[in-house]
């Protein structure tokens, strides 16, 4: 071994790198095509009537997924045994309240929490599956 800690690849790290591979496999710039500048790409049809909804469930879906990876990583905390027994309290209080107050924004906007799961296409889910 090298010194290194090896890990297990965190579903965080695949996503990652499939988007690095993503990114790596887009076509040249326009002024690198070789016919010239390509026509626009398909646009964006912003419909009134949902653009307001449709910004509350992307804002609603990147706070569930900060929300889930501070879970997580209180929940190493705690096993790892780096908080006292007062900080655990506080912090699983925090992380509870966070998810009520979750639950009734997406009530108000008529949004469920699996509304927020955005499909990543072959990578799956951005959200994990409810244990």
């Amino acid at each position: 071994m090298t010194g290194e800690e090896h890990r297990p690849r965190s579903r965080l790290d695949e996503i990652t790198e499939a988007v690095d591979r993503a990114l790596r496999s887009l076509p040249a710039p326009e002024e690198d095509a070789p016919n010239g500048p390509r026509p626009p790409a398909r646009r964006v049809n912003a419909d009134p009537d949902t653009v307001e909804r449709d910004l509350i469930k992307l804002v609603l879906t990147i706070v569930e997924l900060l929300r889930q990876l501070m879970e997580r990583q209180a929940l190493r905390r705690v096993e790892a045994g780096d908080l006292t027994e007062e900080q655990e309290e506080r912090l699983g209080m925090t992380l509870m309240i966070l998810h009520d107050r979750m639950n009734e924004l997406c009530a108000r906007y008529d949004l469920s929490m699996s509304d927020l799961n955005l499909d990543l296409g072959p990578l799956g889910t951005l959200l994990p599956p409810p244990e």
